[in-house]
């Protein structure tokens, strides 16, 4: 420090040139000055004494750091020594937290470890989207350092690609990992809080006609998968059960007429009873697995629900019929049930929708009766469509048939 000072400009600093060793100029600032390297790298210092002993500190690059910002950090580091802190420790320290900072890959699946698993029967299809975008495009990166500009590229993106849906649903589960991250003090703020949905969602009201019904089942026979995915998108409209529960049947689940859905697999978190027709026994016993009745080819355990969305995305041309989606057929099946008389009450007991009424809570009768009575006239219904019979209006003999 023993140079002659002259303060620091940026035309004084453009015009340093490298020599064969390291030196240093002084700014009038007491301590502030530029390192000039062989290399021809500047870096802004600053020289202090912390508890009698000589520190240095080294601010930023020039010029990625301003010489504007490198007087504030002198200013900063000032006020810090005034209140008997050490600037040079502190940024040390911070430097070191950023490095042992949690990635976004390390924060999204801590967030499926402690929060999804637990809390969500359906954390692997979390776990999977987040898979798709957000974790191939953040992975690697400080949890700390996603801003929220990188949120919303990242949504409109998916946007771009013709995903709207995916896009919400993306930016729904960026949303509860961040969230999670606040919480637990990993990050201080979630880039994603105040970022909006990409897309409006229209409420779907998609019902099969009878004829789409059978483009749908035998254009399956010509579609390019595996038989037991074309079986369990079957099953999914015999039965009118989530794709989840279909996708993850056991043959274990099945005994008789009678699948029972264990509350572990239940969205409700509760046992559910589906009545076999016989045209849903016939697609159970067609099923390859031994243990699950639809085995992954790619894991131990069933085929994944997403697995059934993709085979039909993938064979749109083989049913030539407007879109529609796995959900559907479990409304098509529940539309169709009401259409031949069923109660709405038993359709859904037939569907396990949450009852919300509070009597509920005191009913615990099964309705086994009323769901085999509904699943009958089902499984009849959609074989006389199946067989190309005109829809009939129903009548007081077939409701006693049931």
């Amino acid at each position: 420090m023993g140079s002659r000072r002259k303060r620091l400009t940026d035309a004084r600093i453009r015009s340093l040139r490298p020599e064969k060793s390291r030196y240093e100029a002084w700014d009038t600032e007491p301590g502030f000055g530029l390192r000039i390297a062989p290399t021809g790298r500047k870096s802004f210092i600053y020289l202090y004494r912390f508890e009698g002993t000589p520190r240095r500190m080294t601010l930023g690059v020039y010029p990625r750091m301003s010489l504007a910002d490198a007087r504030e950090a002198v200013a900063n580091a000032v006020k810090r020594l005034g209140k008997g802190a050490d600037p040079g420790a502190e940024k040390i320290a911070a430097r070191k937290a950023l490095r042992d900072a949690e990635s976004f890959a390390e924060l999204a699946y801590e967030w499926v470890e402690r929060w999804a698993k637990p809390k969500r029967k359906t954390w692997k299809e979390a776990q999977r989207q987040l898979e798709v975008d957000a974790i191939p495009a953040w992975g690697k990166r400080k949890a700390k350092s996603i801003t929220r500009r990188d949120v919303i590229q990242l949504v409109e993106g998916i946007m771009d690609r013709g995903s709207p849906v995916m896009a919400n649903r993306t930016l729904s589960l960026i949303k509860q990992v961040f969230k999670f991250g606040v919480q637990r003090d990993i990050i201080d703020a979630s880039p994603a809080a105040v970022v909006d949905k990409p897309a409006k969602e229209e409420r779907r009201d998609r019902v099969l006609s009878e004829d789409e019904i059978r483009s749908f089942w035998f254009g399956l026979d010509q579609a390019a998968m595996s038989e037991d995915v074309r079986i369990a998108l079957k099953l999914c409209l015999v039965t009118a059960q989530r794709r989840a529960e279909v996708a993850g049947l056991s043959h274990s689940e099945i005994d008789g007429d009678w699948w029972t859905l264990p509350k572990e697999r239940s969205k409700n978190g509760k046992p559910h009873r589906t009545y076999l027709s016989q045209l849903a026994k016939r697609l159970t016993k067609g099923a390859s697995g031994q243990d699950y009745a639809f085995p992954s080819r790619s894991s131990d355990g069933p085929i994944q629900p997403q697995t059934l969305i993709h085979a039909l995305a993938k064979n749109r041309d083989k049913f030539d019929i407007p879109l529609f989606t796995v959900h559907d057929l479990r409304r098509t099946a529940a539309t169709r049930m009401a259409e031949i008389g069923v109660p709405r009450f038993d359709i859904a007991k037939v569907l396990n929708h949450t009852d919300q009424e509070v009597t509920a809570i005191y009913d615990h009768y099964a309705y086994d009766a009323e769901k085999k009575r509904a699943l009958l006239k089902w499984g009849r219904r959609l074989q006389d469509i199946l067989d190309g019979k005109k829809s009939e209006k129903c009548s007081k003999d077939q409701l006693s048939r049931g």
